[in-house]
């Protein structure tokens, strides 16, 4: 289990660096575009690729973020509860995110074969969207395994 565990963190960290990699990129490439405008050069299709590169960031990232338990959570309701019914909670949870996220990542692996048969490109710089749809869908796969790992460090009593 340990083993499983720290793959898990390895892989999310990975993820989690390109989904840095990709912040910074939006930036720079935004405040160049910002900067050439002023002298009436800007970037041709810079807003497809911030678009594309908002999807990696927020895609990627979901898996670490969940790890670190960053997201907005009821942590003031759900101390005030016994420890057991704590635990039973956070595995509900847990549970129902991995149905959605995996659902989440059907449909997106779906969509990103749709967008693969039918060529389906963005309008100014041709770039291909599938790519995009399975990355994300991939992630959502990663985030089911980092909430079953969650469930795995509730039982080990490892989770607080």
């Amino acid at each position: 289990m340990e083993r499983m565990l720290a793959t898990a963190l390895k892989i999310s960290k990975f993820l989690h660096a390109v989904s840095g990699v990709a912040l910074v990129w939006m930036m720079l490439l935004t405040v160049t575009d910002v900067v050439l405008r002023a002298f009436g050069r800007p970037i041709t299709g810079a807003y497809e690729l911030v678009a594309f590169s908002g999807a990696v960031v927020i895609g990627f990232g979901l898996p670490y973020t969940s790890w670190m338990r960053g997201h907005v959570y009821m942590e003031f309701l759900i101390e005030r509860i016994p420890k057991q019914n704590r635990n039973i909670a956070n595995i509900f949870t847990r549970l129902i995110g991995i149905i959605l996220f995996a659902v989440a990542g059907c449909n997106l692996l779906i969509v990103g074969m749709d967008l693969r048969d039918t060529g389906e490109v963005s309008p100014t710089l041709n770039f291909p969207f599938y790519p995009i749809a399975y990355g994300v869908g991939i992630c959502c796969f990663v985030l089911c395994l980092m909430l079953l790992c969650d469930i795995i460090k509730i039982y080990g009593d490892r989770y607080e």
